[in-house]
């Protein structure tokens, strides 16, 4: 295996680096932006999900254009790997590559910490910030909603 191809062509290296101090309180609900899309020129966005107990999270679904990557930072958390669900722990961490099911919620009686990479970067942003309103909405715009941001629940394909 190599490396990819170059993509800086400079002798000396740059100053572009972004440091970005630790933030207070989730950027919404349940999510912190760690890095988004335009923090890392595309190459991937990663979010921190903090979920309360027995929260739902997202139902099986799949993604046409990004993977999805999930490491559990603290508390125990139901992943679906496309054929069952496991139980995630401390120090695990689920790979999803695009069209690969999957699932997430919280079954415990304790809270859940996890970090959720996608790459390459994708504008979830708006996913996160409107879905529940989205969901309270009629199942043609939730689903047109979802289909925009790439995120194709299975409950919904044959509609």
């Amino acid at each position: 295996m190599s490396y990819p191809e170059p993509r800086y062509l400079g002798e000396r290296g740059q100053v572009s680096a972004l440091f970005r101090p630790a933030s207070p309180e989730p950027d919404t609900g349940f999510i912190s932006y760690v890095a988004k899309r335009e923090n890392t020129n595309g190459e991937f966005g990663l979010y921190k999900i903090d979920m309360g107990p027995k929260a739902m999270g997202a139902t099986e679904h799949f993604h046409r254009t990004i993977s999805e990557s999930f490491y559990v930072l603290s508390g125990k958390v139901r992943l679906y790997n496309g054929e069952r669900w496991v139980t995630g722990g401390e120090g695990d961490f689920l790979y999803v590559p695009a069209g690969g099911l999957h699932a997430f919620q919280n079954d415990s009686d304790a809270p859940v910490s996890l970090l959720l990479l996608f790459t390459p970067g994708a504008p979830r942003e708006e996913y996160f910030e409107k879905v529940a309103e989205y969901s309270q909405r009629s199942r043609e715009e939730l689903r047109a909603f979802r289909i925009r941001h790439d995120q194709y629940n299975t409950d919904m394909l044959d509609e």
